[in-house]
């Protein structure tokens, strides 16, 4: 007779979907099976003590640039591509395999390249990359009447609109610096996370009649998972349409190939332009930032041990549970230390960029204008940055023991098959409103943009601040608060659960919006005009670059006459 302990532990057994098979399958084999490096195989090798110079210019300008840490080696490679295509472009001409072998060299001394690791016929596919965009610059700016031509040397400019042909001309290497941050490698259990998303969603999600957008959902979905779970920027999403408007674009496309969407690149990229702002995004996105929580707390039980994971879910339903409530519970720790590391970088970008020019301005200016210096206002526009990014992660709170539970049902839902969602996503038309209901509420906004800074601006004047130390600390609160919002991304990604909204949530929504929205125009127009960036790209790193090279060249020199001496 069968037990009845036996009975019962069978049927409260569940079973692993197809999906997370694979999933496990996919970071056992990355942890079990050791990358091959052969010493057979040529590999593009720099000097590490020189390296460190380029290493330390590096997270120097990244620290003036702020950008998302994981498109640091993306930003590099389109810097790197511009500098030498369009600034050292214009002196001298180099061919795709030079610029490809200084751009992996550049890569592996600033550290986004392992040193000796990369083979050197590495640099014949990035050529062929760079090669392919090269041509449809080439073919581009032909047909908006731009022709370039070559004498001793030198590449001469004709007619033509000089912006568009800028513009074209970013764009291109913001294309090819996606596509070689791709043929770089990417993480295959992020990308097994990607494809198991999208076979759920695309069966999952549904479109009712009255939304003409079937043909767009699986592209659509396609871009969400990228910019929610992998983080894409806008032009690595542009990257994905632009292959998925040109078929076989990232093999060899012919010379026929690119000229023909060279002919048709206006259409092209207003489509582009288009698809990233499709009226599905939003819902998506939604959907998609869910799944992203899950999926990255099942890999991150999973990478803990693969075979121990399995065994336990196949011996103890609730050892399961157990474990993802452990990641989480480690995730939530993480995220404070998370939070503190980005608000020190975002003070230091603002300090850099923004404080020591308005902090130099502000006494001057005072005194031109015939204003008394306050050294309370002057104290507070100094130190206010800081304090109000360090009060801000104080009080961050993490996500509820409510958002555990929600991620343990959900996780347990995309892993056994028994417990597989049955409900469909069924999106809805997205909401339109009238000329007249945009132009009453654009009103109220304006009206709450006047009421907040209106309320600043009076409890300033009763502590005695000048008009000039006003516009400082106001410009300050802006730009601080929408770093803020930027800087707790990492929390807000990581609640699943609705939040709910009270009279408090309410009045900071209404009062603080507008200060975050001047904070965001500020961050954009003022990045245009970043004078640290200006003064690193187009006066420092062109010269520095060749000393580095230099220096290298020097060094390999006095080693070999070393070697010579017997």
């Amino acid at each position: 007779m069968v037990s009845p302990y036996l009975m019962k532990k069978q049927e409260d057994a569940f079973t692993l979907n197809e999906s997370a098979r694979r999933l496990f399958q996919v970071i056992y084999n990355e942890q079990k099976e050791p990358e091959k490096d052969s010493d057979d195989v040529a590999k593009i090798k720099v000097s590490e003590v020189i390296s460190k110079m380029a290493f330390y210019y590096e997270k120097i300008r990244n620290s003036v640039d702020y950008k998302e840490e994981n498109l640091l080696r993306k930003n590099a490679v389109e810097r790197i591509l511009k500098r030498q295509v369009v600034i050292e472009g214009a002196i001298k001409v180099s061919t795709s395999e030079e610029i490809a072998k200084d751009l992996l060299v550049e890569l592996i001394r600033a550290g986004y390249l392992p040193n000796n690791k990369i083979p050197e016929e590495k640099i014949k596919e990035i050529a062929g990359i760079i090669e392919k965009y090269l041509k449809l610059r080439n073919y581009s700016l032909s047909r908006i009447g731009f022709s370039e031509h070559v004498k001793n040397g030198k590449v001469g400019q004709a007619t033509g609109d000089f912006q568009e042909i800028n513009d074209l001309t970013n764009w291109f290497m913001s294309l090819a610096a996606s596509e070689i941050e791709e043929s770089l490698g990417r993480d295959k259990i992020k990308q097994a996370v990607v494809n198991n998303i999208y076979e759920i969603l695309i069966k999952k999600v549904k479109l009712p009649p009255d939304l003409p957008y079937e043909k767009d959902k699986e592209v659509q979905i396609y871009l969400s998972i990228h910019r929610n779970f992998l983080k894409f920027d806008q032009e690595m999403l542009e990257f994905i349409l632009f292959k998925y408007f040109n078929a076989g674009w990232t093999g060899k496309p012919k010379d026929e190939e690119i000229a023909m969407i060279a002919q048709n690149i206006r259409p092209l990229h207003k489509a582009i332009s288009e698809g990233l702002s499709h009226p599905l995004a939003k819902q998506l996105d939604k959907i998609v930032s869910q799944y992203s929580v899950y999926f990255s707390v099942l890999a991150e039980v999973i990478e803990k041990d693969p075979a121990a994971v399995y065994d336990e879910i196949k011996n103890d339903v609730k050892a399961f549970p157990r474990l993802i409530k452990k990641a989480c519970a480690k995730e939530y720790g993480s995220i404070k230390s998370r939070l503190w590391r980005a608000a020190f970088r975002s003070i230091i970008y603002i300090f850099l960029t923004k404080s020591i020019f308005v902090v130099l301005l502000e006494i001057p200016a005072i005194q031109w204008f015939g204003e008394e210096v306050n050294p309370v206002s002057l104290a507070i526009n100094v130190s206010f940055p800081a304090l109000l990014l360090f009060l801000v992660v104080l009080f961050t709170r993490i996500p509820s023991e409510r958002n555990t539970t929600k991620i343990i049902e959900k996780i347990e839902e995309i892993t056994f098959a028994e417990k597989e969602r049955k409900e469909q996503f069924i999106l809805r038309q997205p909401a339109k409103r009238g000329k007249f209901t945009n132009a009453f509420f654009g009103l109220i906004y304006f009206i709450t943009f006047l009421l907040s800074f209106g309320l600043i601006i009076w409890a300033l004047d009763k502590i005695n601040f000048t008009w000039v130390s006003i516009i400082i600390f106001l410009f300050f609160l802006a730009l601080v608060s929408f770093f803020s919002i930027r800087i707790r991304r990492a929390v807000k990604a990581f609640i699943v659960v609705e939040e709910k909204d009270n009279i408090f949530t309410f009045l900071v929504d209404f009062l603080y919006t507008p200060i975050i929205a001047a904070g965001q125009w500020l961050t954009e127009k003022f990045s245009q005009i970043n004078i640290f960036i200006f003064i690193l790209d187009f006066i420092i790193e062109a010269p520095f670059k060749i000393l580095v090279e230099i220096t290298e060249d020097w060094t390999r020199y006095v080693k070999e006459r070393r070697d010579d001496i017997k």
